[in-house]
């Protein structure tokens, strides 16, 4: 192999996949990136076999094509080292290539591409959807905190895309709090769905430019392939079945709050440093016109509270929750003001923002109350 590259674009190209790289793997040859040379373009992948990222990069002269894996860290500090500059990669020997530029060369070690493990894709059976790019970033950023650390149920520990004729939700829940987020033009002919392990989804989320327009998903019962611009993610999927989340949404909860979501947010946060530290435990006294919220630690003798102006339309009522799964669900909304919808303070209430509400809500977050 020889090669012609700017030495800020490979480094670009190996920073974009190297978030796959294992700090320590049962198999050596994953801890390199595997370089593969054709024509003009530089094809890089990393992976540790549940996550694998692969991008392609144009290179300025391609001398003689080959494959190699290369060590990721030594290459990755090399490269950060270097301003920006032609760089020549060739293979030497059997065992060991060069990183020549302007005024130095480095040399070091390299492994056949044959010992790095084969990427499974998607089979035949694969679905193929196509998600904005700006919309499958939301998604996974009003989603992903709500994801659980369960494992015995590791259907939880991920972001559940339900796929219909008429749109696609992400799902994630903890069983204490659940978030839905819809994307209304994402669609597929026939019902569909997969779960995506919150790992790799922080990972996408991530790298996903804001230049992208679209990412193609094609998924199967194993894989889950994500291809945007020059880069392709390759997802080994959580197997497991998940719950019937549709059937925990309230759908009728009389008790309306409507109010600022920002001054609500900062109220919560001020009054639950009062709270007990190992429960989190807050209460909400409702009553037309305000809010009161309050906490109290009797071990420590401390208490908290608050009213806030709002707008209620319901019944006088006293409903407890934890402080940090409210502070989560409102942190992690936007819009000016949030609708919380009750039934009665021992069933789950409904939180959405104030401007999608109409249409039943792009997101929505359901949080279970506790005793008070």
């Amino acid at each position: 192999m020889k090669l012609i590259i700017s030495s800020a674009e490979l480094l670009k190209g190996i920073l974009a996949v190297s978030k796959a790289i294992p700090a320590k793997s049962a198999l050596p040859i994953l801890e390199n990136f595997l370089f593969v040379l054709k024509g003009n373009t530089l094809e890089i992948t990393a992976s540790d076999m549940e996550l694998t990222l692969r991008t392609v990069i144009e290179v300025d002269n391609a001398v003689e094509e080959g494959r190699i894996a290369i060590p990721a860290k030594h290459m990755t500090d090399l490269l950060k080292e270097l301003p920006d500059q032609p760089l020549t990669i060739s293979t030497v020997n059997d065992s060991s290539f060069e990183c020549s530029w302007a005024s130095g060369t480095s040399t070091l070690p390299y492994f056949p591409a044959e010992d790095y493990p084969e990427i499974v894709m998607t089979d035949e059976t694969a679905t193929k959807i196509e998600f904005p790019a700006e919309s499958l970033v939301e998604g996974i950023a009003s989603t992903i905190y709500a994801t659980a650390d369960d494992e015995i149920r590791p259907a939880m520990n991920g972001i559940f895309f339900d796929i219909s004729p008429e749109a696609t939700t992400l799902v994630a829940s903890d069983s204490h709090k659940l978030v839905c987020y819809t994307a209304d033009g994402v669609k597929a002919e026939e019902k569909a769905s997969f779960i995506l392990h919150k790992r790799p989804a922080a990972v996408l989320r991530s790298i996903i430019g804001k230049n992208a327009e679209n990412v193609t998903v094609t998924f199967d019962s194993k894989n889950a392939v994500f291809s945007f611009d020059s880069t392709t993610v390759v997802c080994r999927l959580v197997v497991g079945k998940y719950p019937k989340y549709r059937d925990v949404i309230p759908q009728n909860n009389s008790n309306i709050l409507k109010i600022d979501r920002t001054m609500f947010l900062n109220t919560v946060r001020r009054v639950s440093v009062c709270a007990n530290k190992a429960s989190n435990h807050i209460k909400f006294d409702l009553m037309p016109g305000s809010l009161e919220i309050s906490a109290q630690d009797l071990g420590f003798s401390i208490a908290a509270h608050e009213m806030i102006p709002c707008q209620y339309d319901g019944d006088e009522l006293s409903i407890g929750f934890k402080s940090t799964f409210i502070i989560e669900i409102l942190s992690n909304m936007t819009g000016n003001e949030i609708v919380m919808k009750f039934a009665d303070s021992k069933r789950a209430a409904l939180i959405v923002p104030a401007e999608g509400e109409e249409d039943s809500g792009r997101i929505c977050g359901i949080i279970m109350p506790i005793m008070i």
